[in-house]
């Protein structure tokens, strides 16, 4: 059967200049902005590796977070856990485009590792536009001339639409990573046909497009049911009707647009049961870990994880799944007392016998936490292109391998 797009073993990488596009985010302590978890730079190392083995002039174009933001900062840390992983050095120029850059790229050695700026220092790396706009933008431009491959990793990256991740397999021969490739084959694996009952879960911080992904996954019969937790799970709760009080609106008010409350209360009148809210929260009340019944709501305090008797109700629905998948944590994690729920969910998960799926950077993080993240069937890297995947929707990285597929094929 033939492939949608060409993979490493398609190309021959000997004494070739390779630039590899990967997504090595890393989340930060915000006093020390050093990196806190480099889950992500460990999961690319298998494709870096592949590539010095095969001596090819390796050059690696990342990013972390973006402009104006309090963690978008150099590379320089991010080429040290690299060269810790792969067991070599790894250069670092602060350049991207610049002549640092390209003289960094024309002295490098087969065999070699460079690592080059945030590429989100470069406005045009996050200007809009289609695969056909972006093969012609500065950062595709400067450095096409100077490579003989390109090699798409970023899988967390995938639902972008961005410079350097979709504008380069139209101006040179391209193919995904490993971990592309794994995380694709493995979530087409489980959600292709996925073994039943098949249960999602979705919480964390934001819910503005809960509605639709609970509409999509019920509606076309991937998932039996959904539960919601975090934010989700209290925005639904208050379209019900449930009074959660000041203190939870408050955190709920940037995204709870009439059109949201709207949304979520026609998916509570057309799946019914099939959508499953917490029956009751937890609260801090003098220092402790307080659950209230939902019928006791509202309370003066923030609801900051799922309550003990919903963390139980959830907990023997996830353990008879066969196929489980959650996104988001159900509470505050990183507040003692309160990463209980999410806990209890991500064991009966693992224990379940059955296949369990992660995904998104926090629920990753969560389950390192736990020590739990080697019992998953499969972590994902994506937090965004996940979703987008689930929602049944084309991913432009994917998108840009395929047509440079085409593109260059031999005769």
């Amino acid at each position: 059967m033939a492939k949608d797009f060409n993979t490493l073993e398609d190309f021959n990488f000997r004494d070739k200049t390779v630039l590899l596009r990967v997504d090595i985010n890393c989340p930060l302590d915000k006093k020390t902005l050093q990196i806190v978890n480099d889950a992500r730079i460990r999961r690319v190392v298998p494709t870096i590796r592949e590539l010095v083995g095969k001596r090819a002039k390796v050059v690696i174009l990342a990013h972390q977070s973006r402009k104006g933001s309090w963690d978008f900062i150099p590379l320089e840390q991010h080429a040290e856990h690299l060269s810790k992983h792969l067991g070599m050095p790894v250069r670092y120029v602060d350049d991207v485009i610049g002549d640092a850059a390209v003289d960094a790229i024309g002295s490098l050695g087969s065999g070699e590792v460079l690592l080059l700026g945030n590429v989100r220092s470069l406005d045009s790396e996050t200007a809009k536009g289609d695969m056909f706009k972006q093969a012609e933008g500065e950062i595709v431009e400067r450095l096409a001339p100077l490579v003989d491959y390109y090699v798409c990793d970023a899988f967390g990256a995938a639902h972008r639409s961005q410079c350097s991740l979709v504008g380069f397999p139209l101006k040179v021969p391209s193919a995904s990573g490993r971990l592309m490739a794994k995380e694709l084959f493995a979530l087409n694996a489980i959600f292709g046909n996925p073994r039943r009952p098949c249960v999602f879960i979705l919480g964390g911080a934001k819910f503005g497009d809960a509605s639709e992904m609970i509409d999509r996954v019920l509606g076309n019969g991937m998932a039996d049911t959904v539960i919601l937790v975090g934010l989700a799970g209290n925005a639904y709760l208050y379209a019900r009707g449930v009074d959660i009080g000041e203190a939870s609106m408050k955190v709920l008010s940037e995204e709870l647009t009439p059109e949201n409350l709207q949304a979520a209360k026609d998916i509570l009148a057309k799946y019914g049961q099939r959508v499953l809210l917490p029956v009751d929260v937890a609260v801090e009340r003098d220092g402790q870990r307080v659950s209230v019944n939902i019928g006791d709501m509202p309370t003066a305090e923030p609801a900051l994880d799922i309550g003990d008797a919903s963390a139980e109700k959830f907990r023997k629905v996830v353990a008879s799944s066969k196929t489980c998948f959650m996104s988001g944590p159900a509470g505050m994690i990183e507040k003692d007392g309160f990463e209980i729920g999410t806990r209890i969910i991500m064991t009966a998960m693992v224990d379940s016998g059955g296949q369990s799926v992660i995904g998104g950077g926090h629920t990753g993080g969560a389950a390192e936490r736990f020590d739990l993240a080697d019992r998953f069937s499969y972590v994902s890297t994506g937090g965004g292109a996940l979703e987008t995947f689930l929602l049944g929707e084309p991913l432009p990285v994917v998108e840009a391998l395929k047509y440079s597929r085409k593109e260059f094929m031999e005769e």
